[in-house]
């Protein structure tokens, strides 16, 4: 009985010292004790063992004895087996900040470091551009106008946008840009995605583009000459990174640049000579001043001794000799300008480089930093723009569209995607805000920034297909009316660009957050690059504590023994706990893939994918937590929080179990499935409850539909008819029209009204006469039906509308043409 009750004691108190992280002395301790204690009450072997335990642990884990025996084997080992980490990479790495990704790596997140980023909010001068400016650019667009008419944006709006100051939104207001906060620009962007080109032409000048770039790296000349000019419209800008054979991997460009001299104007001049095709480039048909990457070649050595100066920017006007700029790519489902540039021997003076000659070969670096910003902001922002329009369009319209006698709203076919669609929607909206916030207090978020981009532009795409779904033959219906088809067709766009969401998955999420984001692994690297054994000692064996600890908070939290402490009360306080118990097991589980796969992880891409899928959803939840914690509830929204919280960590229980599925190591992919999850999963899907009473609310005038659409176009104010406000309209009125419907279907199943009211026009106006509605309600009928008829309603064309080219036109119900074709049809027949 003392056997099992000190091998009891010894796990438990083993467990509390590693889920502390306290050290070999307290394991030492705790295994010392009971061992003395073992052989003082005639339990002789249990004792012996857990001394024999103890001086195992005093050996391995005390700095004095490891290092003179342990520690240099395993350097050694390491030294042997550390991925090898490029100039490029290590770039990448070193990019950025690490703020709240980290706690998640470390598995015991501290969630006073997450709500210590306050929200200030907005300034009145950004509230009132919100307000003013924005509603007046989006009140300009018609998709299909921009789309299938024009192939661009009106002038009247891009003199506005000039005008305005749209495209000097990062620029500081000494250079006459607007100044705005990244939660600024971040709102500007969701407002103006209505149309997606508009957002498209607005986002890409303020995020990865020369402003940035010159802001943060320019020379004064550079910023003195071109950020005015930036910020008022008179340069437009755009910025060649991506060609035929750089997409994604942007460190592998085939486009150069040689030091050289010429001659110009009599003079010698020391400059560059540049080649180069670049593919993709938005905004280039009419740009007038091109950013530029290249790699840059001395082999004259003009500049000093080394010959390849590696990835450098240039910043090029328009009009610069052996330039091809002008021609236009068709992005597919939106005209947003975007097309190729060519150079061939296009010589540039020095100063053209970003910097000026400084900043040779610092191009990657450059690149990477404002990535890491811009990539959290501009598609981010775009798909949560998207999807608070999608969920608004949609609601409205399922509610007014009537099949079987009810709004199809009520079917719960239809009450599954609207309720999916408003969880994204939320979720997009608190990730994307308090992000842009935590930009705003100083941080440079690499990995988040992977995570926002691949993640909510996927959100994008599932909610544009519900959307499609729901809307059924009012969205597949292209012209004027359709405000949705475009915006889906153009969903591909947001997938692909600024790092396609495969590759941003499968290697950037996990794969620099394992170097970047890990409390140790970076440390442990440079020790082996500095060959400082007392330096690998510390942090490898601070690693070690890590994982023991990570193990056992994993395991004791999935017994529900010891919760985490959160900053948190009311429904909050359950998903906070539980984040901290999976981020635990990540941890855990990220460094078993290391340790067991090491180099080859890089390869292991669908392992990888999948170890960032459990961080990005744990981020999700995170941002949604704070997000609540911090700001006004609503009715209804209590219930919200709880879909999307369930919908986010189930997402990540899947992720951990197909990890443990697939790891190569069977053994440890059971290990890991028994430490990480005890019990088995906790989160199954949200409840279709949840999904009934959220459906309901996004489809009705409610206080949580309100809240979702807030930062939209909703007034219908603007030069084109919008239809989300005829829709907000509608439901407004909605109570008292559905109360009419009732009347008067109830009438007709009774055979009370005429079987030829068919309509419920038709209906109304009988009931009418049969005195069931009266005078004043059927008035009123006749004008709301009058609008959901017209929101329900699709465009037509002409016969020939459609071909551009008339003369390849087939009359197929000319019968003079069937004629003529039946005696050469029956020969070839005989043949």
């Amino acid at each position: 009985m003392l056997t099992l009750l000190l091998i009891v004691l010894a796990i438990a108190g083993l467990l509390v010292v590693m889920r502390r992280e306290a050290g070999a002395p307290a394991a030492i301790a705790v295994l010392g004790v009971l061992g003395l204690v073992g052989l003082l009450f005639d339990a002789e072997v249990i004792g012996v063992l857990l001394l024999i335990g103890a001086a195992a642990v005093a050996v391995a884990g005390l700095p004095a004895l490891r290092r003179k025996w342990l520690t240099p084997r395993l350097f050694a080992t390491f030294k042997k087996v550390a991925p090898k980490v490029s100039a490029t990479e290590r770039t990448a790495l070193e990019a950025g900040s690490v703020s709240w990704d980290g706690e998640l790596f470390s598995g015991k997140p501290q969630w006073e470091k997450l709500l210590a980023f306050k929200d200030d909010g907005l300034r009145d001068d950004e509230k009132a551009f919100l307000a003013n400016q924005c509603v007046k650019a989006a009140g300009m667009c018609n998709a299909w106008d921009i789309a299938q008419e024009r192939a661009d944006l009106p002038q009247q709006l891009w003199d506005f946008l000039k005008q305005e100051g749209f495209f000097g939104m990062i620029i500081p207001k000494e250079y006459g840009g607007l100044g705005f906060s990244a939660k600024a620009q971040s709102m500007v962007l969701q407002k103006l995605s209505v149309n997606e080109t508009l957002m498209v032409t607005v986002g890409v000048p303020n995020s990865l583009g020369p402003g940035e770039l010159l802001l943060k790296y320019g020379t004064q000349e550079q910023k003195d000459h071109y950020l005015p000019r930036l910020s008022d419209g008179r340069e437009i800008p755009c910025f060649g990174l991506t060609g035929p054979r750089a997409g994604s991997d942007a460190t592998s460009l085939p486009d150069t640049g040689v030091v050289c001299k010429q001659t110009i104007n009599g003079e010698e001049v020391l400059g560059l000579r540049l080649n180069f095709e670049k593919r993709w480039i938005t905004l280039a048909p009419i740009a007038t001043v091109v950013g530029l990457a290249f790699r840059l070649f001395d082999p004259e050595k003009l500049l000093g001794d080394e010959e390849d100066r590696g990835i450098t920017l240039a910043l090029i006007p328009r009009d610069t000799d052996g330039m091809e700029i002008g021609r236009r790519h068709h992005p597919i489902g939106s005209p947003f300008m975007n097309g190729p540039i060519i150079g061939k021997d296009v010589f540039v003076p020095l100063d053209t480089i970003i910097g000026g000659p400084d900043m040779i070969g610092q191009g990657w670096r450059m690149l990477v930093e404002c990535l890491s910003i811009g990539r959290c902001i501009t598609l981010p922002s775009g798909a949560t723009g998207t999807a608070r329009y999608a969920l608004g369009w949609s609601g409205g319209f399922t509610r007014v569209r009537r099949q079987f006698n009810v709004p199809v709203a009520e079917m719960e076919g239809v009450q599954e995607p609207l309720a999916r669609m408003a969880a994204l929607a939320y979720i997009s909206q608190a990730t994307v805000y308090q992000t842009a916030n935590m930009i705003d207090h100083g941080e440079k978020p690499a990995v988040p920034s992977a995570i926002l981009k691949s993640q909510l532009t996927e959100f994008q795409r599932v909610l544009l297909s519900d959307a499609m779904d729901v809307h059924g033959g009012k969205a597949v219906t292209l012209g004027p009316r359709n405000y949705l088809g475009i915006g889906y067709s153009a969903n591909p766009v947001a997938i692909t660009v600024e790092g396609a969401n495969i590759m941003t998955r499968n290697l950037m999420i996990f794969g620099q957050g394992a170097i970047r984001c890990h409390p140790y692994v970076l440390e442990e690297l440079a020790a082996k690059d500095a060959n400082d054994m007392k330096a690998f000692d510390k942090a490898f064996f601070g690693h070690a504590g890590l994982i023991f600890g990570n193990a056992a908070r994993a395991f004791t939290l999935g017994f529900g023994i010891g919760k985490a402490s959160v900053p948190f009360d009311g429904p909050a306080a359950t998903y906070a706990q539980d984040i901290a118990r999976l981020s635990a097991g990540f941890g855990l589980c990220a460094d078993a893939a290391m340790a067991s796969l090491g180099s080859a992880l890089k390869k292991r891409e669908m392992i990888s994918a999948r170890l960032g899928d459990v961080l990005s959803n744990l981020y999700l939840a995170s941002m949604v937590l704070k997000q609540w914690q911090a700001g006004s509830k609503v009715e209804g929204e209590e219930a919200l929080l709880h879909y999307s919280c369930r919908f986010l960590l189930q997402r990540a229980e899947q992720a951990f179990v197909e990890i443990f599925d697939n790891l190569p190591n069977r053994a440890l992919g059971k290990t890991l499935n028994a430490v990480v999850m005890p019990t088995g999963r906790r989160w199954n899907k949200p409840h279709d409850d949840l999904a009934r009473d959220i459906a309901k609310r996004v489809s009705t005038h409610s206080a949580l539909r309100t809240k979702l659409l807030e930062n939209t176009w909703d007034a219908d104010d603007g030069e084109q008819r919008n239809p989300l406000a005829r829709y907000n309209a509608l439901l407004v009125d909605y109570d008292r029209a559905e109360a009419i419907y009732r009347t008067v279907n109830k009438a007709y199943a009774k055979g009370e009204l005429p079987q030829t009211a068919l309509h419920p026009e038709a209906r109304v106006e009988a009931g009418l006469e049969k005195g069931l509605v009266s005078a004043e309600d059927a008035e009123f009928m006749r004008t709301f039906e009058a609008e959901v008829l017209e929101m329900l309603t699709v465009d037509d064309f002409a016969y020939d509308a459609f071909a551009k080219n008339k003369s390849t036109l087939i009359n197929h119900n000319e019968k003079s043409a069937t004629a003529s074709r039946q005696p050469e049809q029956e020969e070839e027949n005989v043949k």
